[in-house]
């Protein structure tokens, strides 16, 4: 199941049905662009050569893409499907709940300019909500899950490590659920690709989105861009 309010065009017709929700839409809550306040890892990759990659789902994948667009030491950032296999690996399927996958991001990064444990403090900080289960914000369903798909031994020895941490410091007033898993990456259709920047004046992006970015610039500023 999505709320992701339309994912067609912003068009008139579109407009039209977002003004009749817009109340819903506009009630921004009152915590929505503070950063929460996490620990670094303890145990991070040392820095590095190169390019790595990191995939990161938690719940809507425009939101996340714009958060870590707006990141020092990232270069490129995807929109796309992990957990599933290739031959339903759309959104349509992936939207019936029923193929495994989750909506998640891949992030190449720099890790002589950003660690791998750094992304993870910005994941859980403000790009989602780790202790909620098979959800996030208004949509539903296993495909908005909070994971981690390690493209390595040594990143799911640092996810596993950081998420113990935060565990033990009590960071969240509830447990948090992110699950480590294994599965490829598939791309999204090329529509949800910059989806934030391309439609800055979406319901879905104004109500959720942008206080999200907010969020990560006045809480993390020296990693912000």
């Amino acid at each position: 199941m999505t709320s992701k309010f339309a994912v067609i065009p912003f068009t008139i017709a579109a407009a039209a049905l977002a003004a009749l929700a817009w109340p819903m839409l506009s009630a921004t809550p009152a915590n929505a662009e503070q950063a929460r306040n996490l620990p670094r890892a303890a145990i991070d990759a040392a820095a590095g050569k190169g390019t790595q990659t990191a995939v990161l789902a938690g719940g809507c994948f425009w939101g996340m893409e714009a958060v870590f667009e707006q990141m020092k030491g990232v270069r490129s950032v995807t929109s796309g499907y992990a957990g599933g296999t290739a031959d339903t690996a759309t959104y349509g399927q992936v939207s019936s709940e029923r193929t495994g996958h989750a909506e998640a991001i891949r992030i190449d990064f720099d890790p002589a300019l950003v660690s791998y444990g750094t992304l993870l403090r910005v994941f859980f900080a403000v790009a989602h909500d780790p202790t909620q289960l098979n959800r996030q914000g208004p949509d539903t369903g296993p495909s908005y899950r909070s994971a981690i798909f390690p493209q390595n031994t040594e990143q799911a020895k640092i996810a596993q490590a950081y998420i113990a941490q935060l565990g033990r410091v009590r960071a969240f007033p509830k447990p948090i659920v992110t699950r480590i898993e294994t599965g490829r990456f598939y791309p999204a259709e090329p529509f949800h690709q910059d989806f934030f920047r391309r439609n800055p004046n979406h319901p879905y992006i104004l109500r959720w989105d942008k206080p999200k970015v907010a969020a990560f610039k006045a809480g993390f500023p020296a990693l912000a861009r």
